[in-house]
């Protein structure tokens, strides 16, 4: 069988799982999240935290809530990092620097994951354990319950309430994030991922000497590192050690997890609105977009000219054998169109082409299918920009799923993409022109400005993958970064929620004859060609001068 075969075999089994679970799964979040019943351990909690589920919260309540919430985790997982030299379980490590600390805190609270670090020489057991596993649990849960918080906002009418954002963070923790987790640790465990609490040990001969290595609870942290779309590994080589993704099957079933949830919203969506057929909309722009990037970037890794890829067969530096350039290039692709950030081949050496799609993936918002709850949303208010933009053509004021699309509506979609290219680009500006940043670089020209570029289109969007090639464990890095992805996750989520707000309080307009069907195969068209158009206007000078200058010149 062909490398090529084998990459497009794998694809379709990827699609036919994913097909198989997305009405069941889809379902079972509409109920959750529909449901007024509180089970008891949820009652537990909130009596723990001193939450009333019951209240219902308008806009501001409800992020003020998420906000504090998400404050909290910054503080106990920068204090739990500061203080590991003097916990139990350290395996000796020491504590955190403070602007490492800061990083790594922020970016597990804000689902980005992006690791200054290697993290089996400098992360003890209690931090990966209770620290970055807790958040990448919490922090996936945060950007569901933004999402539904959206979908109620469509579903509801003459009332500005969102629900409760308490009673959607545990539910998403407990009746979904955790029994999914804990299923898919089992099957990674059984495959071979390990799932231990040992120290230190060495393992082989090698050129050199031993190499020491350490044991860890790996197994449940990749399993919601994959399903909550978070993407810290364990150890630094991420999804490409054999530690957290040991065969082919494990290496499919990782893809399997980072797409299933934000895949399944979409049926959520349209359940909860009461129109299926709008769901399915969004799921096509979303698939079509994902299948479009995934061929790209084959092409790109396979048939890709310079001399080495044409003797190989392919561009195979960078990439693990066991996984193969298919695997690598489906892997590259799905972690940078979610939020996941993982990584189970060495993106800097992707070809420029290669390297540009993945940086393009990220540059859309992430919402092919996008994060947890993130890209769900994230597509919604796309579909919104395309139902303005539709309107403006035919000369209608612009209605989406009974809600008209007015300038409060726009406003907020509006600053909602303008938020993270300017996070991008002023950065991005910033650290070329000052004269200690471009020191971090391992390369000159087009692939040293993709380095940079690539960072802060990473915290930006909260994907937290890299190009490897750039030392950002430096106090500008550490520091730019954590603030850009604070920026990138809660300056967005403002703008939703108050989008839901305005939406929940109008009365729905009833359908005419010059409505725009927006379950029609014609609007999910229109949104595809928005989505690329925005964002090629917006990054196309950027991309100009890294991968499309690199892949051009190769």
């Amino acid at each position: 069988m062909g490398p090529v075969l084998a990459g497009v075999l794998q694809l379709l089994a990827l699609a036919g799982a994913l097909a198989l679970v997305h009405i069941p799964l889809g379902n079972h979040l509409a109920r959750v999240y529909s449901g007024d019943r509180h089970w008891r351990v949820e009652r537990w909690i909130y009596r723990g935290i001193g939450a009333d589920p019951d209240t219902r919260m308008r806009p501001p309540a409800y992020l003020r809530a998420l906000l504090a919430f998400s404050l909290v985790g910054v503080l106990f997982l920068y204090a739990l990092q500061r203080l590991q030299g003097v916990l139990p379980g350290s395996l000796g490590f020491t504590s955190i620097d403070p602007d490492q600390a800061f990083n790594t805190a922020v970016s597990f609270v804000t689902n980005t994951n992006w690791q200054s670090y290697a993290g089996e020489q400098a992360m003890g057991h209690v931090v990966q354990t209770a620290g970055l596993a807790v958040q990448n649990v919490v922090s996936a849960a945060v950007g569901m319950a933004v999402a539904v918080a959206l979908i109620r906002g469509f579903a509801r009418s003459s009332t500005g309430e969102l629900g409760n954002f308490w009673a959607d963070l545990v539910r998403g923790v407990v009746r979904v994030l955790v029994p999914l987790a804990v299923v898919a640790a089992v099957v990674l465990a059984a495959c071979g991922v390990i799932q231990n609490f040992s120290g230190i040990h060495e393992v082989g001969q090698f050129t050199g000497g031993a190499r020491e290595w350490n044991g860890g609870a790996v197994a449940s942290q990749e399993a919601i590192k994959l399903l909550g779309t978070n993407g810290g590994g364990y150890f630094n080589a991420n999804s490409a050690h054999p530690f957290e993704n040991p065969t082919p099957f494990t290496n499919l079933f990782q893809i399997f997890l980072m797409l299933v949830i934000p895949f399944s919203l979409t049926r959520t969506f349209g359940v909860m609105t009461g129109s299926v057929r709008q769901g399915y909309a969004v799921l096509a722009a979303m698939g079509v977009i994902w299948l479009g990037f995934v061929a790209l970037m084959m092409w790109a890794e396979f048939a890709h000219h310079g001399s080495a890829p044409e003797i190989a067969g392919g561009a195979y530096e960078g990439k693990e054998v066991r996984f193969g350039i298919g695997a690598s290039s489906l892997f590259a692709t799905s972690t940078t169109l979610t939020s996941t950030g993982a990584v189970n081949s060495f993106h800097s050496s992707f070809t420029g082409l290669g390297g540009g799609v993945a940086l393009l993936g990220m540059m859309l918002g992430e919402i092919a299918p996008g994060g947890a709850g993130s890209g769900l949303y994230g597509m919604l208010v796309m579909a919104i920009i395309a139902v303005f933009l539709a309107g403006l053509m035919v000369g209608r004021t612009p209605e989406y799923l009974g809600k008209k699309i007015g300038t409060r509506e726009i406003k907020a979609a509006a600053c909602f993409i303008l938020v993270t290219p300017a996070l991008v680009l002023v950065l991005t500006a910033a650290a070329m022109a000052l004269p200690t940043p471009p020191h971090s670089m391992a390369n000159g020209g087009a692939h040293g400005f993709s380095e940079i570029l690539y960072a802060y289109t990473s915290a930006a969007n909260n994907n937290g993958s890299a190009f490897a090639g750039l030392n950002a464990d430096t106090q500008w890095f550490n520091s730019t970064l954590g603030l850009c992805m604070l920026l990138g996750r809660f300056l967005p989520m403002v703008f939703v929620l108050a989008l839901a707000g305005s939406l929940a309080g109008q009365r729905p307009v009833p359908v005419t004859a010059g409505t725009l069907r927006t379950e029609k195969p014609l609007f999910t068209g229109v949104l595809v060609g928005a989505i690329l158009i925005i964002t090629g206007l917006t990054y196309f000078p950027a991309l100009a001068l890294g991968p499309l200058a690199e892949g051009l010149a190769a």
